[in-house]
């Protein structure tokens, strides 16, 4: 006796079962080309290879030690820029915020005769509460955040040179070098490591711990899928249940926070504060973000990336001077950068998009 199988025709039976996505394992090559940083590490090592060639001193322990320190002043701003453009905003009063910070925590020690320390915590609760303001503004207006931040950056411009001529008489604040918790806070915020008879500023180690904070809570937290959705589709999320006024409102404290940080570093490096600093810084911010991955449009993007963009920045900035060339070309070399990395980031996106 013989058992016959029937024979199965297209569309009878149980459907095959299809196997999830997210469970196919991706080469590692695949996995490269998705990374969004992998554009701005291409670009870092053929900046880093071509002023090697081009300056002498540039491979100088104390030349490397100078690109770190200029890469992190920027970093520190350009790691939450980078979060906030992921979310699908942007900041134009970030240059201009650092500034601020900066004046309130030295203008209120030193008219209320108070602990420097005094100063630097009321700056961080101005700060963040100036970061709540574009964010409530941006929910609540609906209006594009370049109008918001836009205006943020003209009022902020006015009352930091408003502000400080009507208190200190000039364009500048008073020296607070003498006063109390000085020397504390500037161990804080401006003091310089010495490892191996070089001399390392605090802010590298400042910059470093914003990009395994703004990293981890990208890629290991609930918030961090929350930015993603939020800067991909609004509507999307905001269906599935995701806070997007709250997330928003959050990304801009986070700008609030850096800016904080720069605006302390600026204060104690120097103990007075010019009130017209910090115009244009901006624009850095978000082309170093740029170069390291982060989408105009939003939702893509990493703070590593943005952390490398600023890292070409310090070695391009420090390299010409380096290099004895004429500083006039920084802007020159900046912007074909960010056409470049544009252009190279564009590219890999596309491929990976194409090998999936």
């Amino acid at each position: 006796m013989t058992t016959t199988v029937p024979e199965k025709h297209p569309g009878s039976g149980p459907p095959e079962p299809r196997l999830d996505e997210r469970l196919v394992k991706s080469s590692p090559w695949k996995k490269l080309l998705g990374r969004p940083e992998l554009g701005s590490v291409v670009g870092a090592i053929a900046v880093f290879v071509f002023f090697s060639i081009i300056a002498d001193s540039f491979l100088q322990a104390s030349s490397l030690a100078t690109v770190l320190y200029a890469s992190s002043t920027l970093g520190i701003m350009a790691v939450p820029v980078a979060l906030l453009m992921i979310g699908g905003e942007f900041d134009l009063s970030a240059g201009v915020l650092v500034t601020s910070s900066a004046l309130i925590s030295s203008m209120f020690s030193y008219q209320m005769t108070a602990n420097t320390w005094v100063g630097v915590g009321v700056s961080l609760l101005v700060t963040l509460a100036i970061g709540v303001f574009n964010g409530v503004m941006l929910t609540r207006t609906k209006l594009p955040s370049f109008i918001i931040t836009l205006g943020t950056f003209l009022m902020l411009t006015g009352m930091n040179l408003g502000f400080t001529k009507l208190i200190s008489g000039t364009v500048s604040t008073k020296s607070i070098a003498d006063m109390e918790g000085f020397s504390s806070a500037k161990d804080v915020f401006a003091s310089t490591l010495t490892i191996g008879g070089v001399d390392f500023k605090i802010t590298i180690l400042w910059w470093l711990a914003l990009v395994l904070v703004a990293t981890w809570i990208l890629l290991r937290t609930r918030v961090g899928n929350w930015i993603f959705a939020v800067g991909g589709d609004v509507d999307a999320a905001r269906a599935v249940g995701v806070p997007v006024n709250k997330t928003k409102i959050g990304l801009y404290m986070g700008v609030a926070f850096g800016a904080w940080i720069s605006g302390q570093h600026l204060l104690f490096s120097y103990d007075v504060v010019q009130s017209g600093e910090g115009v244009g810084n901006e624009l850095i911010y978000i082309v170093a973000a740029v170069i390291g991955g982060c989408l105009i449009t939003g939702g893509y993007g990493s703070a590593v990336g943005a952390a490398i963009g600023a890292l070409i920045f310090g070695m391009t900035s420090k390299g010409i001077v380096f290099a004895e060339w004429n500083s006039d070309w920084f802007k020159f070399f900046l912007g074909a950068m960010l056409l470049l990395a544009t252009l190279l980031n564009a590219w890999v996106r596309k491929r990976a998009e194409a090998s999936k």
